[in-house]
């Protein structure tokens, strides 16, 4: 059962990194891996971690959207800005991923948004300055909500640790 706790904790590492980094599945490995851990141990004492982590999985949703709003309007961005990003942004992953397998997608995720948000906006107002100045505020926005999201899945996963700890010192 030890092994099986430590994947699992180590699956919500993967979880908390995901959060942060656009892209890659975040706050919902944590909710897989304490109903994982609560099917293995018949969810004795689990029900306040499962709580947390899912209200953190739907908080995680909301602050995602609200940063990039708040950082989209910080910056006078329109819509065309944050549709330019979303499309970076897959663009990005998508697009570099055969031509660098390890960096490529890290990568596009970093600079897609940017550079997606500044041709939206750029299509759509025909200045270069706000179009930069859109495209940056969309990005800080969205690092600014993918940092909160890193803080709750942490949260997350320091109130499964402190729940489950005595059943896995048991062992």
């Amino acid at each position: 059962m030890a092994v099986l706790y430590w994947s699992l904790v180590a699956l919500m590492v993967v979880g908390v990194v995901g959060a942060v980094v656009p892209g890659l599945p975040g706050t919902s490995l944590v909710v897989v891996a304490i109903a994982i851990w609560g099917f293995a141990q018949g969810f004795a004492g689990l029900w306040i971690p499962i709580a947390v982590a899912i209200t953190v999985l739907l908080l995680s949703v909301g602050v995602d959207l609200l940063a990039t709003y708040w950082g989209a309007k910080k910056a006078g961005a329109s819509k065309w800005g944050q549709i330019g990003a979303i499309v970076g942004l897959l663009l990005g992953f998508f697009g570099l991923l055969p031509a660098l397998p390890f960096g490529g997608p890290l990568l596009g995720i970093l600079i897609g948004p940017l550079a997606g948000a500044i041709i939206g906006e750029y299509l759509y107002r025909q200045d270069l300055t706000l179009a930069v100045k859109a495209g940056v505020g969309i990005v800080v926005g969205s690092l600014i909500g993918n940092l909160i999201q890193g803080l709750l899945a942490i949260a997350a996963v320091v109130v499964f640790l402190v729940s489950t700890w005595p059943q896995v010192q048991a062992f």
